[in-house]
């Protein structure tokens, strides 16, 4: 079963397609859009053990020629040296305008390779190919590409729809349980931030889900997407109502640049204490009743998630410090700081009037 998510934003709109065996299909997923029947793959090393060799077979016996090239893996591959690395092998294999170029991997990859097609030749067609449950429920829909900087995560980049999304959700199997657990972070902060209902389906099932369970894995990714979808058809650019996606991305980017952007903090991981630290700090507002942030923290636990700066490995800036790299964050304004809190669950809200101490 496929389950198809249009994301309507005129010229540039495109499918989201969630199921599982999309991957074994692939060309009959991307033909369509060919030009010419040759693409460039662009993935890392863990993925293109996993999944590479699979990808190859499958386009070369619809007779599609493919070239690949493997990143090292990790969060440190999203900076300059790898993102230039990419640039200069995709104007090396002569890839044009119309060609396309297949993002197969994570949000790294897809970030990174969105990004790279974005300014190639001042635009170059990409399909993103997700391999983790992170970036087929966040980033690879939306259009959102870039790398990090010294200075923060994601502060260089541009907005870059792609010409596909196809989320195979049978590659998920694969995941290791911390990564696919930090790919829940994404998926519980959609309910949080605006769909109660859905939060209350993953109290319930949740545990299923990190037990590999296909149909609520597809329903998951499924409603993620529909409900990132509407937003970004409304604000394509991040104007207004599309920050509420950033719920609990504040403090996460803050956490990841104080650990380094390391494997002692995955990015759902910071999603996940982010979102658990919004709901405190919208309590101790008197914005929402003491019973819901009790009620998120109580949920990730039960999913044996990290919920609190005390569940990060090491030594953490202290609380000033960490303020201060909040202030290099995106959603900065006029220098006053954004932060997405709640009245409730499934009730976010964009606020920036929150008092630093």
């Amino acid at each position: 079963m496929t389950n198809i998510v249009p994301v309507n934003l005129g010229a540039r709109s495109y499918e989201v397609r969630i199921g599982p065996g999309l991957l074994a299909d692939i060309s009959a997923q991307i033909s369509p859009l060919l030009r010419r029947k040759r693409v460039a793959i662009v993935t890392d090393a863990n993925v293109a053990e996993k999944h590479l060799p699979m990808l190859l077979s499958h386009l070369a016996k619809a007779g599609i020629a493919a070239s690949s090239l493997t990143l090292p893996a990790g969060e440190s591959t999203k900076a300059w040296p790898e993102f230039t690395r990419t640039v200069e092998w995709l104007l090396a294999e002569k890839i044009e305008r119309r060609d396309i170029v297949i993002a197969l991997g994570g949000g790294v990859v897809g970030d990174l390779v969105g990004f790279a097609c974005a300014v190639l030749r001042r635009g170059v067609r990409f399909v993103q190919l997700p391999t983790t449950l992170l970036a087929q429920v966040d980033s690879s829909v939306g259009g959102k590409t870039g790398i990090n900087s010294t200075h923060g995560k994601n502060l260089i980049g541009a907005f870059h729809q792609p010409s596909l999304v196809l989320a195979d959700t049978s590659v998920l199997n694969t995941l290791p349980q911390r990564d696919l657990l930090a790919g829940y972070g994404e998926v519980v902060k959609y309910g949080l931030l605006g769909d109660a209902a859905f939060f209350d389906y993953l109290e319930a099932l949740g545990p299923a889900l990190a037990r590999y369970d296909g149909p609520v894995i597809l329903k998951a990714v499924t409603r993620s997407v529909q409900m990132k979808a509407a937003i970004v058809e409304r604000d394509e650019t991040e104007e207004g109502e599309r920050a509420l996606l950033n719920l609990g991305h504040t403090f996460c980017h803050a956490l990841e640049k104080a650990t380094g952007y390391s494997d002692r903090l995955l990015h759902g991981e910071g999603v996940a204490i982010g979102c658990a630290l919004a709901f405190e700090v919208s309590q101790r507002l008197g914005l929402c009743a003491q019973e819901a942030p009790s009620r998120v923290r109580a949920h990730l636990k039960s999913m044996g998630m990290k919920t609190d700066l005390s569940d990060i490995a090491g030594d953490l800036p202290r609380a000033d410090a960490l303020l201060a790299l909040m202030g290099q964050d995106k959603k900065v304004i006029d220098g006053r700081l954004r932060f997405i809190l709640a009245r409730g669950i499934g009730q976010a809200f964009v606020a920036d009037d929150v008092p630093p101490d």
